[in-house]
């Protein structure tokens, strides 16, 4: 069944908190290949913030995870990532179109500070398989 068009400028509400820490940044960076030497986290970090908002997003649509396929992600900055920040995002649907029975769907995730600054935007197409894909 393909996905409602009426999500297109939808946002949904925001992760839960998350809090970054040093041990969570040497666990990202460890699981990625990369290394942590202190300071500014890696520069894909946010996918942490915004994988959970995608989750969320797919699971308040009854969207089955299992038929996503990744197509791109892109991270805009206004600054970067530290130890100490404490983080949410809000997902926004941005696109929808079909083709060949499976949807393509444009994703925004602001990553927002305790004061409501915007720290960083993701932005994300997921392909949503359809049922004869």
């Amino acid at each position: 069944m393909p996905v409602d068009q009426s999500l297109v400028g939808r946002a949904f509400p925001p992760t839960q908190p998350h809090e970054v820490t040093e041990a969570k940044v040497r666990e990202f960076a460890a699981a990625t290949a990369g290394e942590y030497a202190g300071g500014a986290a890696p520069a894909t970090y946010p996918i942490v913030l915004a994988f959970d908002a995608m989750n969320a997003f797919l699971e308040a649509e009854s969207v089955d995870l299992f038929r996503i396929v990744h197509g791109e992600q892109k991270f805009a900055y206004e600054r970067p990532v530290v130890p100490g920040d404490v983080l949410t995002a809000t997902l926004t649907v941005t696109s929808l179109r079909q083709i060949a029975g499976n949807d393509i769907l444009g994703t925004r995730s602001e990553i927002t500070d305790v004061t409501g600054a915007l720290v960083c935007t993701t932005s994300a197409t997921l392909v949503h398989r359809g049922a004869d894909a």
